[in-house]
């Protein structure tokens, strides 16, 4: 029994397979008209869209299909994307609230470390930009120091 059988809803690929045959069209010839290749098109009547390149291809791929078979081709990606969408969705990762307090608490601990190494940096830099040095003493500065011994 097939998907088709079980839903009671023709699958986009089974209707593009009868209109195909009630057209008395051949894979070969619908891969010549569209450029379709053979593969491609076996894939799509049998619905596994899994098979094929991204999403982008597979909607033009089926909008030229339908095209070829006087079929709606807004109607045909509709029916698509309306079976896919429960397809696609996807969980997503949760982390637990331990595992994300623990990861936040690391980064802060990061961070903290960081600044105060900055700070360390900094200050540094500061204190070797800012030493006074005896040659580069002002002059009236090192005239009253020498005053100061001599008077002492």
């Amino acid at each position: 029994m097939t998907r088709e059988e079980v839903s009671g809803i023709e699958t986009v690929g089974t209707t593009l397979r009868q209109q195909r045959e009630k057209k008395r069209m051949g894979l070969a010839e619908v891969s010549r008209v569209t450029r379709i290749p053979m593969a491609t098109l076996e894939s799509i009547e049998q619905d596994h869209f899994d098979d094929l390149p991204g999403e982008v291809f597979v909607k033009g791929f089926l909008k030229s299909y339908a095209q070829t078979l006087g079929l709606g081709p807004e109607d045909i990606v509709a029916r698509y994307t309306a079976s896919r969408r429960v397809a696609m969705v996807t969980p997503l990762p949760v982390a637990s609230p331990v595992q994300a307090a623990h990861g936040g608490q690391g980064r802060r601990f990061g961070v903290a470390i960081a600044l105060v190494l900055l700070l360390i940096l900094f200050t540094l830099a500061l204190s070797i930009v800012l030493k006074p040095r005896g040659r580069d003493m002002p002059s009236e500065l090192s005239q009253s120091s020498s005053r100061a011994i001599t008077i002492v």
